[in-house]
């Protein structure tokens, strides 16, 4: 029996092979196209996402090969400046804020990944066409009579996710859908396009967007599904973006229909079959957050189903997966729902007091209001601690002879951070509690000491100061279990852990 099965293998799927392969556990991976499917659909990664692949070891693989991205403009359809976001070359996650990619370059690099664990099993060409569960585990039935058996299911197979359907789970339909025409080029030659611009022009809403260094993707928003049949002529696309590009500079090599939705499943648990990804929530493309919220789920599902194999904490556990990621995806959608109305209204009266509005702001120096994703809802979190359920920053420090990233340099998993820049105070038995845990405990000051680690650059002393705390407990996905003034409170805060893990340790003492 394997320890998990996941159908689909899109790059959420492959997050999650990889994160669970990596942790030990015997993984099999059921895909239904024979190949990989080598064409583009995501277009954009976020700070904290690229944080994962630095984890599964593809950062430096990806970044010869994506753009960074440092603005995102609208402009009306007479060309004018709307707004201009910004975004950080370091971001909260410690990498930049904004990436652009070609999909299967990332395809490519996940793949190897996976392929390099000798206990993941990738079967391609593997179509699942039903499930039989019991107490013990997860019969997965294939059209080649090949059936597998798995203690649990972690479905990443897409928006028509056939193990959504056959499980009887609906969805939330937010209503908010429209039919587009995505074309995708490859460049053959130096070319000034629009790395990232969204033309909010009545007549024909457009986005144009790079897909890193050697592709760039055009979308046209349709009058309709129907529309497409005769717009995705190779002679009407190259008519389209003539004002861009011209066959000269490009190859075409994509033009498909795509209609976003806005779901969310009702469940995204049954027994011992999860969802995860589009499978779970389907979200419009206005933030680039639809794979990004995958690999969120895969970084949330990965530590709880290795705890839950390992024996270490109760089935349970995994009911906090959808308490804690629905919140943040509901938000997600209805932001991008929001500015996906304002962006592509074809009303031209409305468009045009959007334009005069937008233009009123820029020439009044008022910058536009920039996205904070909301942390965690409930689940495994210490609610009413400061910062509880909040992403934690990633900083670079120090330990006396390497420095880097957090993560390069102090490793992953459950980890306690302790304020040590006026003094550490005394984690005594709380230390020795969390490392009963699996959890790793550093302490933070201005500089390396043979007690703590050097931060470098004042990110963890920022956010000590802005959570008011002394110590906190960090998730291995990167959020805040809880916060805690004094050693006494980080004390209290693990025998919380302790309980909510639902492990049998004995309790900490106070005393230092």
């Amino acid at each position: 029996m394997y320890d998990i099965a996941v159908v689909g293998y899109g790059p959420v799927g492959m997050a999650t092979a990889a994160l669970l392969g990596g942790a030990g556990h015997r993984v099999v991976v059921l895909e239904r196209y024979p190949t990989l499917y080598n064409l583009p659909r995501a277009a954009i990664f976020d700070d904290e996402t690229m944080r994962t692949f630095a984890r599964l070891g593809i950062a430096d693989r990806m970044l010869p090969l994506v753009h960074v991205q440092r603005n995102y403009e609208w402009r009306n359809g007479d060309g004018e400046l709307l707004i201009e976001h910004e975004f950080s070359p370091v971001g909260r996650s410690g990498w930049a804020e904004w990436y652009m990619m070609y999909q299967p370059d990332l395809e490519d690099a996940l793949d190897d990944t996976c392929r390099a664990l000798p206990n993941v099993e990738i079967r391609q060409g593997s179509r699942v066409v039903g499930y039989e569960q019991d107490d013990t585990g997860v019969r997965v039935l294939l059209d080649d009579d090949r059936d597998v058996l798995a203690r649990h299911v972690v479905a990443c197979d897409g928006g028509h996710s056939f193990t959504r359907q056959w499980l009887g789970i609906d969805q939330d339909d937010y209503g908010f859908s429209e039919p587009w025409m995505v074309c995708d080029f490859r460049l053959t030659a130096e070319v000034d396009l629009p790395m990232a611009r969204q033309v909010c022009d009545p007549r024909q809403p457009i986005s144009i967007i790079s897909l890193g260094p050697r592709h760039h993707r055009f979308s046209f928003m349709l009058d309709s599904a129907e529309a497409f049949a005769t717009e995705s002529q190779p002679a009407r696309v190259w008519q389209r973006v003539g004002a861009f590009l011209d066959e000269d500079h490009a190859d075409l090599i994509r033009v498909a229909t795509y209609t976003f939705r806005s779901r969310i499943a009702h469940s995204w648990r049954t027994g011992r079959i999860l969802l995860a990804g589009d499978a779970a929530h389907q979200m419009p493309p206005f933030l680039g957050q639809g794979m990004c919220s995958g690999i969120r789920d895969a970084q949330n599902l990965a530590f709880k189903l290795d705890r839950v194999l390992r024996g270490q904490s109760d089935p349970s556990l995994l009911d906090t997966y959808q308490t804690e990621r629905e919140p943040h995806v509901r938000a997600v959608v209805e932001k991008g729902i929001e500015l996906g109305r304002v962006q592509t209204t074809r009303d031209p009266v409305a468009a045009a007091a959007r334009d005069a509005r937008l233009v009123a702001a820029r020439e009044a120096h008022q910058k536009p209001e920039k996205m904070r994703f909301p942390g965690l809802g409930p689940g495994l979190v210490a609610v009413g601690t400061p910062g509880a359920g909040a992403l934690v920053p990633q900083g670079r420090v120090g330990d006396g002879e390497r420095s880097g990233r957090f993560d390069e340099v102090l490793g992953h998993g459950f980890t306690v951070l302790v304020d040590a820049r006026d003094g550490a105070p005394k984690t005594g038995a709380a230390a020795e509690a969390a490392a009963e845990l699996g959890a790793r405990v550093w302490h933070i000051g201005e500089r390396a000491t043979a007690d703590a680690v050097a931060d470098l650059d004042g990110v963890y002393g920022a956010w000590f100061d802005e959570t008011g705390c002394a110590a906190v407990i960090v998730r291995p996905d990167h959020y805040v279990y809880g916060t805690a003034d004094s050693a006494s409170g980080l004390a209290n805060l693990i025998d919380r852990l302790r309980a909510a893990l639902a492990l049998s340790v004995s309790p900490v003492s106070t005393s230092p």
